[in-house]
């Protein structure tokens, strides 16, 4: 794909990398931070292992419709105005969730939350579209893998430690201070990456249209299908893991954030891996090399739930499946968005809506046997990676070699500030 974007300001061109960076942090951290707190949470509100479990769902199911929304109205109205809206209601629906007398408003909040927080993640990738292509478009999703990583070991580690100082309510508060952050400094740093010139035009009735067209191409379905289904098996892990590692195992809630924190560091070193992988080598083998980790690791689970087996194997189970997912993410990200400059926006809802939507389906699933047995996780894991690498070999295996990525050429100007 050859498109040009539009020049930026030198002084914004060298800020916007680490800012679109920055704004992954909103999935992860919205999903990690208070997870060492989540048994903590389940005994105060007095609820169900399930029912504590749907904040997690909430959260999930708000980030996708959250993504839905906000990537055709940026591809619209332009990146910049719909991000700081989306920020700001981060801010003031993290602060409700802090403030929920009952696990039933928690639950609403934290949809909410998930349809602010969804808007960094939707933009965060669309204006890399906007500005990025070739070589460096893959290098900068493997850099959103590595952020997303990272906001992921720091979250429950930060979690663990607050826990000592504060309860889940105050994890809360800190994710609006956090949210605060961000918003001065998109508010302040945060160029128009999608000029005027290059939106759509036709409203909905264009939108749709443009859904039409992306769902209705094979390889686009094919590369988003596959991490819906990756991501559904990633949280489900997240869902799981702590009940898993702390009720079973006896895990305090900072021993619960350090194996997580170690799984998490692999996710992000891998991300890495994997993008300077699939530009080097071949996209679509990263891809299948991701899906084959990541099913090693569900396969683990699956013993582990089958038959009793010593806390490492369960540590290293979940780091194969977190790792697997991790090296599919940039090259499948890069599969389904490089065919649409023109609608990357909408194109990335799709993706982000697909990837939390699967992933909220999945997370309850954990639980329907309470806190007690690992298979209800093994099972979901291993049924999800299965239906990945169908949905990979099936459909998106099907694009040519004239619009593989590693023919697309690079926009020397932008691969610089990478």
């Amino acid at each position: 794909m050859t498109d040009s974007a539009a020049p930026l300001r030198p002084a914004l061109t060298r800020l916007l990398p680490t800012l679109l960076l920055l704004l992954t942090v909103f999935g992860p951290i919205s999903m990690d931070l208070y997870l060492p707190a989540l048994p903590a949470l389940t005994a105060d509100l007095d609820a169900s292992t399930s029912i504590a479990q749907l904040t997690i769902t909430a959260c999930l199911v708000g980030l996708a419709a959250g993504q839905l929304l906000a990537g055709p109205l940026s591809d619209r109205f332009g990146r910049r105005g719909i991000l700081l809206v989306g920020v700001a209601a981060y801010v003031a629906t993290s602060a409700l969730c802090a403030a929920s007398p009952t696990v039933e408003m928690l639950i609403v909040a934290r949809f909410v939350q998930g349809l602010a927080g969804g808007v960094g993640i939707v933009i965060a990738q669309a204006a890399g579209r906007d500005v990025y292509s070739g070589g460096a478009l893959i290098r900068f999703y493997g850099r959103l893998t590595v952020v997303g990583g990272l906001a992921a070991v720091i979250g429950p580690l930060l979690g663990g430690l607050l826990t000592a100082v504060t309860d889940w309510r105050g994890l809360f508060a800190v994710l609006a201070v956090v949210g605060a952050g961000i918003l001065v400094i998109a508010a302040v740093a945060f160029p128009e990456t999608l000029p005027a010139s290059r939106r759509t035009r036709g409203g909905w009735a264009q939108t749709m249209r443009d859904y039409r067209t992306l769902v209705t191409d094979a390889p686009f379905l094919g590369a988003v299908l596959n991490q819906g289904f990756l991501y559904a098996a990633l949280f489900a892990y997240l869902a799981g893991a702590t009940f898993v590692l702390q009720d079973i195992y006896g895990l305090s809630p900072l021993g619960y954030a350090l194996a997580f924190g170690l799984n998490s560091a692999g996710f992000m070193v891998f991300g890495y891996v994997a993008g300077r992988l699939a530009e080097r080598w071949s996209v679509r083998g990263t891809l299948v090399a991701g899906v084959i980790v990541a099913g090693g690791g569900a396969a683990g689970l699956l013993v582990a739930g089958l038959t009793p087996m010593p806390l490492w194997v369960v540590i290293v189970a979940l780091f194969a499946l977190s790792v697997g997912v991790a090296i599919s993410s940039p090259p499948a990200t890069t599969l389904a968005l490089v065919g649409y400059p023109q609608m990357a926006g909408t194109a990335s809802s799709l993706l982000g809506m697909v990837r939390f939507g699967f992933g909220g389906v999945a997370a309850p699933l954990v639980g329907v046997a309470g806190a007690a047995s690992i298979l209800p996780l093994g099972l979901v894991t291993v049924v999800a990676v299965g239906l990945s690498a169908v949905a990979f070999f099936a459909l998106a295996r099907r694009r040519g070699a004239g619009s593989d990525t590693e023919q697309v050429p690079e926009q020397a100007a932008v691969a610089a500030s990478v």
